[in-house]
């Protein structure tokens, strides 16, 4: 509690008075460490690298600086500031954020984001062209808009990159750079990140100017969430999970898996099993991801089975119980994911299924949380697991070890031919690796291809691939990850 009164209250930062009604609305009083720290900072016009976990208030952070930026310039219906997201959720609850914030200021915003129909991007355009103060936009969507020209970022005033970690992870660092060769070079830049790989070091180094960098460490999970680790065989995960699920009831979990292709298998096992369970990945689109957001909030289902898209940067409130189905790829995924549950002082439960595969792994995120996580028995039905013993557990190999049907290449292919980029291969193959026909691609009639607008080639192909199929543009030198690998394979035309 005294840590508590020694916090900054917002009524004694030079905030525009609107911002400050708005605050006091809303009911917020003190900042937060990160709050405390970068407003400030952004107030005075710095540019700011902050790392921070998910739930310390990143969002208030950087917004209420910007929007009391934006009230001190005029009101020409010109695009003042560009935060740059991951995921379409993100982006929507940034927008939600600048309504609240923004309330009495009458800052207007604008949320851009893929997965939607043609109609969708050319509703998009329509607003891109009438203008907005604050565009909250992920990196493919935005830079398919600004290909085409006619997005107007000649007054930007502040390019803000959030959950920066994990946007390189995604394989957005190019879209990150050619947007912000388009944005002023007289402008500030703010870059938020819960982690600080050598990449966002880099980064910063490429976009910002003598910034101020505040690392708040990295907290440990909060004391009221039960963790809790069954160590199993692969083939016992799906038993042990449902009866996990059944044996808590549970009126709102969430399983998080690391693989995409998992996610309908677990929903499917779910549901045979008679639990009432909705899925969201980043292959769901658009309308399907709102709805099963909303649905889950609402508690319209018990349990949501998904991807880390949700595990970050997203606020859901009295989630009860989070299962790893499979351990984090880093330590400190692991924190966010169970960083969902026992909020707002509320009791909650995190639980990881760990195989032999994965037990090193979990050993460091014991390292990094500081505590052994409790083992917990395997239900009887399901037989005896291996024992835990991380030093000596039998280590995934190379290339493609666990991939069904297909080899590391194969991955990579696939991303490949999606992307509709070449391959310069300057070794012969001695083995052709074959690749499935990707499911976002089809068949279309002759006829269709003189149909088409170019904002709908654009979104199709996005802004690389349409410049070299439909500008006769130059693929850039050396951009295929496959550039020096001596493997065949087979391709399908993006178009």
């Amino acid at each position: 509690m005294e840590e508590e009164n020694k916090r900054m209250r917002f009524d004694a930062m030079p905030l525009h008075p609107d911002v400050l009604d708005a605050l006091d609305a809303m009911g917020f009083e003190q900042a937060t460490p990160i709050q405390e720290q970068a407003i400030p900072t952004i107030l005075r016009g710095k540019d700011f690298l902050g790392i921070a976990q998910t739930g310390t208030g990143k969002t208030a952070a950087f917004l209420l600086p910007t929007i009391d930026r934006i009230l001190d310039t005029e009101d020409n219906g010109k695009t003042k500031a560009l935060i740059v997201v991951p995921t379409r959720e993100l982006a929507m609850q940034i927008d939600q954020a600048v309504e609240g914030f923004g309330y009495y200021a009458k800052v207007t915003s604008l949320a851009i984001y893929g997965g939607g129909s043609a109609h969708d991007f050319s509703r998009e355009k329509k607003a891109l062209k009438d203008g907005a103060d604050i565009i909250i936009a992920t990196p493919g969507r935005f830079l398919s808009h600004l290909t085409l020209g006619y997005v107007d970022l000649s007054e930007l005033q502040c390019l803000i990159l959030d959950e920066a970690d994990r946007m390189l992870d995604m394989g957005f660092l190019g879209d990150i750079m050619r947007i912000a060769e388009k944005c002023r070079d007289e402008r500030q830049t703010l870059l938020f990140s819960a982690t600080m790989p050598d990449r966002i070091e880099e980064l910063d180094r490429d976009l910002q100017k003598e910034p101020e960098v505040v690392k708040l460490a990295l907290s440990k999970p909060a004391e009221k969430i039960k963790q809790g680790a069954y160590i199993l065989f692969d083939h016992q995960k799906d038993d042990v999970l449902v009866e996990v699920l059944k044996d808590r009831n549970v009126a709102s979990g969430i399983v998080f898996t690391s693989r995409k292709r998992t996610v309908g298998q677990i929903t499917r096992i779910l549901r045979k099993a008679g639990i009432k369970c909705e899925r969201i990945s980043s292959d769901s689109d658009q309308s399907e991801r709102e709805e099963v957001m909303l649905g889950f909030r609402q508690r319209k289902f018990p349990i949501l089975v998904a991807t880390d898209v949700v595990s970050r940067g997203i606020d859901i409130d009295n989630i009860e119980l989070v299962v790893n189905y499979d351990v984090p790829p880093n330590e400190e995924d692991y924190v966010h994911r169970i960083g969902r549950t026992a909020r707002a002082n509320r009791d909650g439960e995190g639980i990881t299924l760990v195989n032999p595969d994965d037990q090193q792994r979990f050993s460091r995120i014991e390292r990094l949380i500081e505590r052994s996580v409790y083992k917990l028995d395997l239900p009887e039905k399901v037989g005896k697991g291996p024992e835990y013993d991380p030093k000596n557990s039998r280590r995934r190999g190379g290339g493609g070890g666990g991939r069904k049907g297909g080899t590391a290449t194969t991955g990579i292919l696939e991303k490949e031919a999606v992307r509709g980029s070449t391959v310069r291969n300057t070794k012969k193959a001695e083995t052709i690796a074959t690749v499935a026909t990707p499911p976002t691609l089809r068949t279309m009639e002759e006829s269709e291809f003189d149909q088409r607008t170019d904002e709908e080639w654009l979104d199709q192909l996005g802004p690389e691939s349409f410049r070299v199929m439909r500008q006769n543009g130059t693929e850039r030198p050396f951009s295929s990850p496959l550039h020096e690998t001596g493997q065949g394979s087979k391709f399908f035309c993006k178009g």
